[in-house]
């Protein structure tokens, strides 16, 4: 006999459920295969599983939705914030401004490439240092530096913080709600198991095949082993 392996699967949990649950609802009182409680216990949990399956979805879908818009305000931050320093190093190499200057930004006088941008917490350490550099030398009277200006340096800058805050919510929502549908898993596991045994148990003086046959139209999924001969209808007869 091949062995039986409960659902790994969300979707085969669902259509696990739901076959067991169309199946209970024809048989008749006298000759129930699976128990009333037990089949009401799954109805129940279904429509919790069903719901929080759907919760988790959106969450999801709406988590990579934002995260298609926020990796172009990185971009955007990203390109700014360098854009700035090459116009700043720039503008120190043909002493337009004063090469000690460049301390109020927190970059060596002597360096003139951009600082590594490749990571978020090196956007947000460079883009304030940068925007509270340019106003500390322009407040010391240095002329301020356009295209790009620091106020449309900031403004980037700040979209790109508040976005990352936006998108860390919905991470830790989708997250939360992954974990939610983790933590009753379990429970659905435990109907499945007892709705099969039942079934197994009804079955289990039928011939080989006929038990076969009858356990699958209720759900249970059977797996044979490696070598393992296939069970036929010849089997019954034999």
């Amino acid at each position: 006999m091949p062995y039986r392996r409960l659902p790994n699967t969300d979707q085969a949990r669902l259509r696990a459920l739901q076959t067991a649950i169309q199946m209970a609802d024809k048989q008749e009182f006298s000759s129930q295969v699976i128990s009333f409680k037990t089949i009401n216990e799954a109805r129940a949990y279904l429509t919790v599983f069903e719901k929080q399956l759907i919760h988790y979805q959106q969450c999801l879908d709406n988590q990579i939705s934002a995260n298609k818009r926020y990796q172009q305000i990185v971009h955007n931050a990203r390109l700014y914030i360098s854009h700035f320093i090459q116009v700043l190093n720039l503008s120190v190499i043909r002493g337009d401004i004063k090469k000690e200057h460049k301390i109020f930004y927190h970059l060596d006088p002597n360096i003139h490439t951009v600082p590594d941008l490749t990571t978020e917490g090196a956007l947000l350490q460079w883009g304030k240092s940068i925007i509270d550099g340019e106003n500390e030398r322009v407040r010391n009277g240095g002329l301020p530096i356009y295209n790009p200006a620091i106020a449309k340096v900031q403004v980037h800058y700040e979209v790109f913080k508040e976005y990352k805050s936006t998108q860390k919510l919905h991470q830790n929502t989708t997250n939360r709600t992954w974990e939610e549908l983790v933590s009753i898993r379990e429970k659905g596991d435990s109907v499945i198991l007892d709705i099969w045994n039942q079934v197994e148990a009804r079955y289990k003086d039928e011939k080989p095949y006929s038990k076969l046959q009858k356990c699958r139209q209720f759900g249970l999924v059977y797996y044979y082993r490696k070598g393992e001969k296939e069970i036929t209808p010849q089997d019954d007869v034999e």
